[in-house]
């Protein structure tokens, strides 16, 4: 069985804040890598105030394309694929209210409209989103509801025959920003530098946790730089000088290399301590 990733985000830039280093690490590892992105990012605010242009802001959405496919490359994804429905805007923002946003589509036909790439391209892991989302926008909440159903979906032969074969994926995952991440990138700064950009953080470190569910570390060290790489080149999205790279490289490689993930699906034995999203899917 062939290594095969699928990623489904929200948005252009999601693709290089959420398990860039681990996709990165699996393609240099042999993996094929298909990224599919919901929606074009055009209700997103310009955060790099170098970006905030009228020849930029006029063409928002073209722009978060052009930063997508550079960013994919970077990171190496084999496949773009792009929806192409509205960005939903922020929570009560009017542009929830827009026809064509992602958060007023009918789940199903978008469900199906997935399930057609994951029978086409046939990965053995799928990275999604999980329940407890401290970032409630509505497209990374729909973005779950997709991420819940997409196995069973696109494995059972009775939904969207039209949608080509079924195929069962092996595992599910969704990136998570734990508060161990947190605490430990915290501390670190605090005794490298004496001030922390986590500081504020602390208050609410509960919405971080995990707790009583199946995570796993992926190491990686050497590719947190090719992460940080393709997250610059969302220049509308992040400012280079921002709070993403305010902890340098060989801080956060020293105290925690790893990025973590839930498990929201398996179809393979699993167990704790694993290290690699493919551990237990035969190749």
């Amino acid at each position: 069985m062939s290594r095969t990733i699928l990623s489904l985000h929200a948005h252009p830039d999601d693709e290089s804040s959420k398990g860039a280093g681990t996709v990165a690490k699996l393609i240099d590892e042999g993996a094929r890598a298909v990224l599919v992105t919901a929606t074009g990012g055009e209700a997103g605010e310009i955060l790099n105030p170098a970006m905030d242009r009228p020849e930029v802001v006029n063409r928002l959405a073209e722009v978060r394309a052009g930063e997508l496919a550079q960013a994919a490359k970077i990171i190496g994804y084999s496949t773009v694929e792009m929806l192409g429905y509205r960005d939903s805007g922020m929570p009560e923002s009017p542009d929830n209210a827009r026809r064509e946003a992602f958060c007023n589509q009918d789940l199903e036909d978008v469900l199906e409209r997935v399930v057609e790439i994951v029978r086409r391209e046939r990965p053995s892991v799928v990275l999604g989103y999980d329940d407890h989302e401290f970032y409630p926008h509505p497209d990374h909440l729909r973005v779950h509801d997709l991420t819940v159903q997409i196995a069973d979906a696109a494995a059972d032969p009775h939904r969207f025959p039209d949608a080509g074969d079924p195929w069962t994926i092996s595992k599910v995952y969704a990136p998570v920003f734990t508060s161990e991440r947190i605490t430990a990138l915290h501390q670190a700064m605090l005794e490298h530098t004496g001030e922390s950009p986590f500081a504020g953080w602390l208050d609410r470190l509960d919405r971080y946790a995990v707790p009583e569910r199946r995570t796993m570390r992926c190491d990686v060290t050497g590719y947190v730089d090719q992460g940080r790489e393709a997250l610059r080149a969302h220049r509308t999205q992040v400012d280079p000088d921002g709070f993403w790279f305010k902890v340098p490289t060989t801080v956060v490689e020293s105290v925690y290399p790893w990025e973590d993930f839930e498990l929201i699906h398996t179809n393979v034995p699993w167990t704790e301590g694993e290290a690699d999203l493919f551990t237990g899917i035969d190749r």
